[in-house]
């Protein structure tokens, strides 16, 4: 297992940007594909993007490509989601996860879970 801590969520404009972290204790980090996934009120949690822990490809979700970039930083054991261009849909809890999957979109294939961080994009 591994506990996870995210940051920099907040209130934007639409068009603006903000940059979440996801620190990441424990010496294992580097051997886990790391997944950002957000949930908005009365939806289901969704995958937004994630790094896999062998060969560093990303995904995305189709409406955030272009828009929203992921790293890790495996020295300090944090994963980063840029976000460019915000949408007022992009709206939610932002929430980190790990997962011993390589390339896994689902929630159900992360076993650890931030506590979350709130995004609001206005109009």
């Amino acid at each position: 297992q591994v506990q996870l801590v995210e940051s920099g969520g907040g209130l934007v404009q639409a068009g603006g940007s903000l940059r979440l972290s996801c620190a990441a204790s424990g010496r294992t980090f580097s051997t886990y594909t790391m997944g950002w996934f957000r949930q908005a009120p009365g939806k289901e949690r969704e995958f937004v993007t994630l790094i896999s822990r062998s060969d560093g490809r990303t995904y995305y979700l189709d409406s955030v490509k272009g828009r929203f970039t992921i790293s890790r930083d495996s020295a300090n054991g944090t994963v980063y989601l840029q976000m460019n261009a915000l949408k007022p849909e992009d709206t939610a809890v932002y929430y980190c996860a790990a997962s011993q999957w390589t390339y896994s979109r689902l929630p159900s294939q992360y076993h650890s879970w931030g506590q979350g961080t709130q995004v609001t994009v206005s109009s």
